[in-house]
């Protein structure tokens, strides 16, 4: 059949979905358009488009939410057609309307199915129809808290209350007994109000051991839908998918057959075109039995997880999509597709684990992701700040081998090469979780990481080998030649004594001082009154190994911000800020009193007058950087001579601040 394949798509999406479908794109000779909010203005998709149009304010709802701007957006660049991406407008049917009202192609299904598809409740009446298995529940539209209670008790308990707008975790609580279930059923509906402006709920039965798995499926515009397998997404954090994997761990062919039948039935209901997944909730208490797993939710869209699918197919799932929505059936029949080796996906996030998976924000000060190990998908590079505005993603690490036990120890690898400072992220976490017994032998359900949550959490003890490598590099008593003589640093050069360098270092935990002297070759550190012998193997830009009084060589990733220091050890990240920094002057502590600023930022406060008497340790300047405050205080006992900033000033690293005369005799 003759292809009308596009010239230019437009990608109404941002981040690593978006630098994805450029990608595919470029392969295949057509033209991309991205769009940008104010805070993605320098983002990588943009970057990585032809071109690229201006939308709106960093608010989701003021830009990549507005389905005017984006149609406008794709009309003035003579674009034919809109790949929507995930998340944002991409199962929004309205968004599939407009679209076709401008005469452009959506690269997806059409409306109908997405409204079919979208509120859970209405998709499992029509699954019934077709035969599709459905978990036993309540689906109807009666919302009244004592008709809903009466059909939790006829369902039996424990249950689980779903949101029927949405997914992601949202509006999603398990009830164990009735006693609770009014108070969960108001946390439920004010939870799924906030997230889909519909506060209607569903009630299923709870399994007791589930597994979340999925069937990718495709469907052109001549009737054919195939399935490529599926997908084990049983690890989970609060109902959200981190570790991704396929195929599933103790798949049987019946029961592949069974679970790929009922995804493609489940697809020609809805008359679906294009790439999509049906995602079932499977009882594992017995293994896994072609009569045990239920139809959940169908996906209108490609979803986060689609790389596994690839690895193991060698399909190109966005060169499909583009293909279907040109007018192409179906590049392969089922016949045609078969499973490849094993595949996982770990989703890392801008997240703090230890604190109930927080997300986190901040700049990217260095970004190192293990490209020679695994397929990367990101759309951030080093120096991006990770906003509040959008997901808190950061990148998508893919191990692709022959088996899971192969592919397990790559992701391992992939995980122990990934590197993040300046922002909080969930590699160690991650990290751990593929460490865990239960996770090597698969097979586990949903509850794995609640089950585990003491051993995911990682200590709060700071190991003394990262104190030392902390407070050494932090020292400034190294330098980037490699020599760690001491007369090769001047920062550590003086007449007739050897220098003591005090520091203070801290993290959310604790505090800790360490103090430095430079003897000779080695390095004599006291971390709160224990002292230790290092010397220095070697020592880069990045990284140092020391030589411990044991005899053991370790080494050490670190990366120095203008606040504090992250020690990468161990397969585990730290970080440690500086509380209160007292910076003295450039020369002598007895000298002519120049304090420079340690670091670039703004002047927010000036505690001292000229001709002002300070005792050592008053507070002189507060200086803003990286959000954080920093207070600069008298290192003497002096009076204050000149004062060469004010307030709102941006000052550069040496930059003077104030004059200090010493008053001592």
């Amino acid at each position: 059949m003759e292809s009308n394949m596009f010239s230019k798509i437009l990608i109404a999406n941002r981040g690593e979905i978006a630098c994805r479908i450029i990608a595919t794109a470029k392969k295949m000779g057509v033209h991309t358009v991205a769009v940008y909010s104010d805070i993605d203005r320098n983002a990588l998709h943009v970057q990585l488009a032809d071109t690229a149009v201006y939308i709106g304010a960093s608010v989701a709802s003021e830009s990549y939410l507005c389905i005017d701007r984006i149609v406008a957006a794709a009309v003035q660049t003579g674009a034919q057609a809109i790949h929507p991406g995930y998340g944002f407008l991409s199962e929004n049917p309205s968004f599939v309307e407009a679209c076709s009202e401008a005469d452009i192609v959506f690269i997806g299904p059409s409306a109908e199915a997405i409204r079919a598809m979208g509120l859970k409740d209405a998709a499992k009446q029509r699954m019934v129809t077709f035969n599709v298995p459905v978990v036993p529940g309540y689906h109807g539209a009666n919302q009244d808290e004592s008709f809903l209670a009466i059909e939790a008790e006829k369902i039996g308990y424990p249950v689980l209350l779903k949101a029927r707008a949405g997914g992601g975790g949202k509006g999603m609580r398990k009830v164990d007994d009735p006693s609770n279930f009014a108070e969960l059923l108001a946390s439920a509906k004010r939870e799924a109000l906030a997230s889909f402006a519909d506060d209607s709920v569903l009630i299923e039965k709870y399994i007791q051991t589930p597994r979340h798995i999925e069937v990718q499926v495709f469907g052109d515009n001549y009737g054919n839908v195939i399935h490529l397998f599926e997908r084990d997404c049983s690890a989970q954090r609060r109902h959200q998918k981190v570790i991704e994997e396929a195929p599933a761990p103790g798949m049987t062919d019946i029961m592949r057959n069974a679970m790929g039948n009922a995804a493609v039935q489940a697809a020609k209901a809805v008359r679906y075109s294009g790439a999509g997944t049906v995602e079932f909730i499977v009882d594992a208490s017995n293994g896994l039995r072609e009569d045990r797993f239920w139809f959940m939710e169908m996906n209108t869209r490609l979803q986060v997880e689609h790389p596994v699918t690839e690895a193991i197919t060698g399909v190109d799932l966005v060169e499909w999509q583009l293909r279907i929505a040109a007018g192409e059936p179906l590049p392969l029949d089922q016949a045609a597709l078969s499973i490849t080796g094993h595949a996982f996906e770990a989703r890392i996030y801008a997240e703090d684990a230890d604190k109930d998976f927080m997300p986190a924000t901040g700049c990217l000060d260095y970004l190192s992701l293990p490209h020679n190990l695994a397929r990367i998908d990101t759309g951030v590079q080093q120096g991006d700040e990770v906003s509040a505005f959008y997901d808190p993603m950061i990148a998508k690490v893919t191990v692709h081998a022959a088996d899971r036990d192969s592919a397990l120890h790559g992701l391992r690898l992939a995980l122990a090469d990934t590197h993040i400072a300046g922002c909080i992220a969930n590699s160690g976490f991650l990290l751990r979780l593929v460490n865990l017994e239960s996770f090597s032998v698969g097979g586990f359900d949903t509850s794995l990481i609640e089950q585990y949550a003491s051993q995911l959490h990682r200590s709060s003890l700071i190991p003394i080998e990262v104190k030392i490598a902390a407070g050494l590099v932090v020292s400034g008593l190294l330098n980037f030649n490699g020599s760690p003589e001491p007369w090769d640093s001047p920062v550590s050069w003086r007449h007739f004594e050897n220098a003591r360098l005090p520091i203070t270092l801290a993290n959310d935990e604790q505090e800790f001082g360490v103090g430095v002297v430079a003897v000779n070759s080695v390095y004599i550190l006291d971390i709160d009154n224990d002292f230790f012998t290092i010397r220095v193997v070697s020592y880069s830009a990045y990284s140092v190994s020391l030589e411990f009084p044991d005899g053991r060589r370790l080494p050490f990733g670190f990366v120095l911000s203008t606040d504090g220091i992250t020690i990468f050890y161990d397969n585990d990240t730290w970080r440690f800020h500086f509380p209160l920094i007292n910076f003295t002057m450039s020369g002598e502590t007895s000298g002519d009193g120049a304090l420079q600023s340690p670091m670039p930022g703004r002047i927010v406060d000036v505690m001292v007058d000229e001709g002002d008497l300070v005792e050592q340790g008053d507070r002189m300047i507060v200086l803003e950087a990286m959000k954080m405050e920093h207070t600069i205080t008298a290192p003497f006992c002096g009076i204050v001579k000149r004062i060469l900033v004010q307030i709102a000033d941006q000052v550069e690293v040496g930059e003077l601040l104030v004059s200090l005369e010493s008053t001592d005799e």
